[in-house]
């Protein structure tokens, strides 16, 4: 299984992007999915997260009400609609899928990640 996850960029303050995190050697049908976030010197933070046989998402406390996740129906793709941008958001993103059908915000509990995508908010 191979994630490729996509989309980052520099930006301003308060403008939006859209990241994607494509799978390869397997379905994301049955497994649940979330994004994380590093920069350095500080831990790989969960982002956000959602099940495999449920729309209902769940947001870290940062971003919610401005980050959106989802998936295309097929379900080989993930994303996330980030909006309202802040230079806080600044980090590498990762996507990464869950060891079974649940999630959840801890990083044991995904078993394949994706290389990362760097996001930069200049203010």
């Amino acid at each position: 299984v191979q994630l490729q996850a996509s989309g980052g960029g520099l930006v301003q303050a308060g403008e939006s992007l859209r990241l994607s995190c494509v799978a390869s050697g397997s379905t994301l049908s049955s497994y649940g999915m979330g994004w994380f976030r590093s920069t350095p010197g500080k831990e790989r933070e969960f982002v956000a997260r959602i099940n495999a046989r449920s729309p209902l998402a769940s947001y870290a406390d940062s971003v919610k009400g401005r980050f959106t996740i989802s998936r295309d129906m097929a379900k080989t793709t993930l994303y996330l609609q980030m909006d309202k941008l802040r230079p806080e958001d600044t980090a590498n993103y990762y996507c990464a899928r869950s060891k079974g059908a649940g999630t959840s915000d801890r990083i044991g509990d995904y078993a394949y990640w994706g290389q990362g995508t760097l996001v930069t908010v200049s203010s």
